[in-house]
């Protein structure tokens, strides 16, 4: 017979290793009298209110979330400044067209997306705690390499790196995440991570309003003042993160974090037992990626329907990000003021995003508030297209702000795969597949404007809209699907003995959304 302690999973935090939370199952005992883990931080049978819990999530949100926040910031003020650089005539600087940008941009996706593959793997490995401020380093010192470059040849060199070191730190961070949020809570979170990365698209806007004004200072073109900039802050953020983020819930005194830990020893363990509730894979949270959730992810069709959401959703945002500020400043606008006039769009753009994710995680729906963003893009998108070319630049301008604020149902996607993943090995598997999907649309997207479209893209545009709609549609047929998925698996169960139910309970965690019990979220 099976003893209460031998019932009870303890979870010490070595035994939690280097990556997140939670971690890892301790096996049980041979016997009462065998030495035991110290300080249980999981236990199966732990009572607590919840007011307890929110007070957890509250010192979570406080503590850990504006570090993370602070990270995506500097990443996509990063990617961003590629764009207002273009608008202020780097191109021209160096010798080339908007030809040689998108084929920069082309390979800059495949090595994003090679980058987020491996990404989510490595951080199991040595830890995303880790993995992440050594990622923003490395990319921000490739950004500072930006002010050295002369040619062509520069231009496509740099590029390619800051592919590289910035790719695997979203599906680092989507694994380190997972460890300390429930799946109720993570598309809040991942909305609050993108959305932050708007604003750090308008920040980079407004400065680079102000910092290609710098053009001849110490010799130096105004884009490359935009670079050494961003590489300097970059630099500075990635050394203060790695002093302060935790390895995991239990590991939170010290650093930069101070000298006392953010939570008491029950809330470390309320923490980690509502999470392994949530969702029970996670109780083996630091299993390394094995080749059997490598083959159960590509054979899941319900994965691939959110990559192919992902790779058409996302594709008009390629142009559109890269050009935004040119495309404004063909408005007959100035450099300065094109740059500054694309933080609006971003602002907005955030702000609806997160209010949509949190409504959909409030009624625990994805598949329409999906849709309403993809449509709210398609309808953008035909409102710019259909303007004469004599149109005012107040309208145009307009236009422009109403394509580039849609609502990005891109978080409530990921969230959306990962709760239906089922297991730990597979949605990490999954996290480095739709990051590295949300950046290879580049190299297709890369080129639907072109040099003879300029200034208008009436051609291009007309492609944005086809990819639109086709995301739109593809959002019922995920929920249509999912919903399918879990008549079909009920109508299963119906004809199941009750031996063969407590059977299917038992492997239930090992099949994880391939289980006839699984519920799929739709």
């Amino acid at each position: 017979m099976v003893s209460a302690q031998e019932k009870t999973i303890l979870i010490t935090s070595r035994e939690l290793g280097e990556t997140s939370t939670l971690l890892q199952e301790f096996p049980p005992v041979p016997s009462y009298q065998a030495k035991q883990p110290k300080k249980p931080v999981f236990i199966d049978d732990l009572d607590y209110t919840s007011e307890e819990e929110r007070d957890v999530l509250h010192i979570l949100d406080t503590r850990l979330m504006p570090a993370i926040l602070l990270t995506t910031f500097v990443l996509n003020m990063d990617r961003t400044n590629n764009s207002n650089a273009i608008s202020d005539n780097l191109p021209f600087d160096l010798g080339f067209d908007i030809n040689v940008v998108n084929t920069a941009t082309a390979m800059y996706s495949v090595l994003f997306a090679i980058a987020c593959l491996s990404g989510a793997i490595v951080a199991k490995i040595v830890g995303p705690a880790r993995w992440i401020p050594a990622l923003m380093l490395s990319w921000g010192l490739v950004t500072l390499a930006h002010t050295f470059i002369k040619d062509k040849f520069g231009y496509i060199t740099v590029r390619c790196f800051i592919a590289v070191t910035e790719g695997g730190v979203i599906p680092a961070t989507l694994v380190y995440l997972g460890g300390f949020y429930k799946s109720t809570e993570l598309a809040t979170r991942l909305s609050w991570f993108w959305g932050i990365q708007h604003i750090a698209s308008a920040a980079s806007g407004l400065m680079a309003s102000g910092l290609v004004k710098l053009r001849g200072v110490w010799g130096l073109e105004g884009w490359k003042w935009l670079f050494l900039v961003d590489g300097v802050i970059t630099v500075v953020v990635a050394i203060g993160t790695w002093f302060y983020l935790p390895r995991n819930i239990t590991k939170t005194k010290g650093g930069l974090r101070g000298p006392e830990a953010w939570l008491a020893h029950r809330q470390v363990q309320i923490a980690v037992t509502r999470v392994i509730r949530d969702d029970v894979s996670k109780k083996s949270y630091d299993r390394i990626v094995q080749w059997s959730d490598i083959k159960d992810t590509i054979t899941d069709l319900g994965v691939w329907g959110h990559l192919i959401i992902t790779m058409i959703g996302q594709t008009p945002n390629t142009p559109m990000h890269t050009y935004l500020p040119t495309v404004i400043k063909s408005f007959d606008f100035s450099v300065s003021l094109a740059n500054a006039l694309t933080a609006p769009p971003y602002i907005i753009q955030g702000v609806a995003m997160i209010i949509m994710v949190r409504h959909s995680d409030q009624v625990r729906e994805r598949g329409y508030h999906g849709a309403f963003g993809a449509g709210w893009q398609l309808l953008g998108w035909i409102f710019l297209r259909s303007l004469p070319r004599e149109s005012g630049r107040g309208l145009k301008y307009l236009a422009a702000v109403i394509v580039a604020s849609w609502p990005s149902m891109h978080p409530l996607n990921i969230a959306w795969l990962s709760e239906n993943t089922g297991s730990v090995g597979k949605r990490t598997v999954a996290s480095g597949l739709i990051i590295g999907a949300s950046n290879i649309y580049g190299v297709w997207g890369s080129q639907i404007y072109r040099a003879d479209d300029a200034p208008d893209f009436k051609r291009g545009n007309l492609i944005n809209i086809g990819f639109a709609l086709t995301a739109f549609v593809l959002w019922f047929v995920q929920k249509h699907f999912y919903s399918w998925r879990n008549i079909n698996n009920a109508a299963e169960v119906a004809r199941l003995t009750r031996t063969e139910v407590s059977a299917e309970e038992d492997v239930r965690e090992v099949r994880g959304n391939r289980s006839l019990l699984f519920r799929f979220t739709t």
